[in-house]
């Protein structure tokens, strides 16, 4: 049995993103499953914070998911060519204290999807991400790679993907980062 979680990087109730991984979720194959989250409830990060009251019990929650899956997959928006800052702040909790790093992150198995209205998928978003794996040591699945573009035809009103030929690319690229986790 496999387990992933998606972790999708909006928080609006209608997200592409957060649709995106349901999707996959009822599409991942016999013996996979798919926990997907959000990220409410997390603050702002604040050092302040951090050593008064240390790491809110939304990251803390988060941290264990991360840490009882086989692989995680972030689900991300791209907001002026870039991380969304909501997404960007969880990970650094998540980094947070730096001891945790190699439990959360190191040698774990991480893929990359993002939906968005645009028409050029995700991909700065995506590759903004890059980096930020890499500094915490992740297994960032290179061999896929999966935009969605134009998302609000992609979905219907309901958050249901209708689409078929996507339908056809987040199954198969469920499978492939299925595979790869089995070797991370």
């Amino acid at each position: 049995m496999t387990t992933l979680l998606g972790i999708s990087g909006s928080l609006r109730k209608q997200s592409y993103n957060t649709a995106l991984l349901h999707a996959a979720s009822a599409l991942a194959p016999a013996g996979v499953t798919i926990e997907v989250v959000t990220l409410h409830g997390i603050p702002l990060y604040d050092g302040d914070l951090e050593e008064q009251e240390g790491i809110p019990p939304a990251v803390q929650a988060l941290k264990q998911k991360i840490i009882g899956s086989d692989g995680v997959i972030l689900a991300t928006p791209e907001y002026n060519n870039s991380i969304p800052g909501v997404f960007k702040n969880a990970i650094d909790w998540l980094s947070r204290p730096s001891a945790d790093i190699q439990q959360v992150f190191g040698q774990r198995a991480f893929a990359l999807v993002g939906a968005t209205p645009s028409g050029f998928g995700t991909l700065l978003s995506q590759n903004a991400w890059l980096s930020v794996l890499r500094q915490l040591g992740a297994y960032h699945w290179t061999s896929g790679r999966l935009l969605v573009s134009r998302a609000h035809e992609v979905f219907d009103s309901e958050g249901q993907l209708q689409d078929k030929r996507i339908k056809q690319e987040l199954q198969h690229f469920i499978q492939e980062f299925t595979k790869f986790t089995d070797k991370v």
